[in-house]
């Protein structure tokens, strides 16, 4: 993690580097607003094109969130009520909201210890046992910034013919090889929510793809199943980017790269300062880009490292407390992947978000450093 620290932002005055960028912001949204138009218009396509690009994939189609990308993403692929949807329950809950909202069954899988995405021979046993072939789709989440082992996954799913799309919600930017996340499945769904690495003013959401006729599908399917106004060529839903949101994501896609060279730089200074302690730091597996949407340590004693950096005004959090197949509104409409989930309800105990964005200076990094160090000291 060598990279060096991007000259556009001043590293120690955050502040100051949201103001230098609020003046493109603004341009961005004026021009919207002169031009009337708020819906599917120029600043949507303009958009979906640069995010394309980006990616490397020949189509990008904006909603209106993560989570109605992931259920649309599954319809278009052809996924109906009662089938089966194969995903992580470590992991946030609009991966397996979107399943249930389509009336199909989440089966949710144990993850890999190291980079906690889904376990390729976890999934590879649950696939074996699926005697009714209910399993129509598997939806690998690429968790905290970190791509999920697709090269196994593809692997695996090509004696089973189901297609893979990509959870990319944390991982704008992440890479396997010199592909990015998001071009490696036969979709790829992503959130622009405003934490996100790549996030809007509000709510926001996209699926990318090289299928000419799924990309399609899904234009069909975020207004009304309309391709002639008014007139529904089939049952579809109100789900849209809107113009202001495809302005501002448009004009901050230029600064991914940067900001998440800058994640990784921050990570680069946690991983130094925090490798002797009896704690387990996240990994970067090889031919992996990971990009740090979230900076998570295991540590046994979690909760009290927890207080005590709560007590020198330092906050964290813990993504994700409780497993999604133990949440009481998920409880009973799941099904548990063969081997079940050891791991992914051990791993809940043990994880802890330590601060990271862009903006975080090195010196507040050395202090959450050397604060939780003195955990150990004492």
């Amino acid at each position: 993690m060598s990279e060096e620290i991007p000259r556009w932002i001043p590293v120690s005055d955050p502040r100051a580097a949201y103001l230098a960028h609020r003046t493109e912001l603004d341009r961005a949204i004026r021009r919207v607003l002169e031009s009337g138009q708020y819906i599917l218009g120029p600043a949507v396509e303009a958009f979906e094109e640069q995010f394309a690009a980006y990616l490397g994939v020949r189509f990008c189609v904006g909603l209106a969130s993560g989570t109605d990308a992931i259920q649309l993403a599954l319809r278009a692929v052809g996924v109906k009520p009662g089938d089966a949807v194969l995903t992580a329950s470590h992991t946030a809950v609009a991966s397996v909201a979107a399943i249930d909202w389509l009336q199909a069954i989440p089966v949710l899988v144990d993850i890999d210890p190291l980079t906690y995405t889904l376990d390729p021979q976890k999934v590879a046993d649950t696939l074996r046992a699926d005697v009714h072939h209910k399993i129509k789709a598997i939806l690998p989440v690429h968790l905290y910034g970190h791509p999920a082992d697709m090269e196994a996954l593809f692997e695996i799913v090509g004696q089973y013919d189901v297609p893979l799309i990509e959870d990319c919600a944390q991982a704008h930017g992440a890479s396997l090889g010199n592909k990015k996340v998001g071009s490696l499945g036969l979709c790829g769904t992503f959130s622009f929510y405003p934490t996100k690495n790549l996030g809007a003013f509000g709510d926001g959401g996209a699926v990318t793809t090289n299928d000419p006729a799924l990309a399609e599908r899904l234009r069909l399917l975020r207004q009304y199943g309309w391709r002639q106004r008014y007139i529904s060529e089939d049952a579809g839903y109100n789900s849209r980017l809107d113009e202001l949101q495809a302005a501002i994501l448009a004009c901050k896609l230029p600064w991914l790269d940067a900001q998440n060279a800058r994640r990784r730089h921050l990570a680069g200074l946690y991983q130094a300062g925090l490798f002797d302690l009896p704690i387990k730091l996240p990994c970067e597996k090889a031919g992996c880009f990971h990009v740090y949407h979230q900076y998570v340590i295991e540590a046994a004693i979690r909760d009290g490292v927890r207080k005590h950096l709560e007590r020198k005004g330092i906050q964290t959090t813990v993504l994700y407390p409780v497993p999604v197949h133990l949440q009481p509104g998920y409880r009973n409409k799941i099904l548990i992947g063969k081997g079940g989930l050891v791991m992914t309800e051990a791993i809940s105990q043990r994880i802890l978000s330590l601060p990271i964005y862009p903006e975080l200076n090195e010196q507040t990094v050395q202090t959450v450093i050397q604060a939780v160090l003195s955990f150990w000291d004492k």
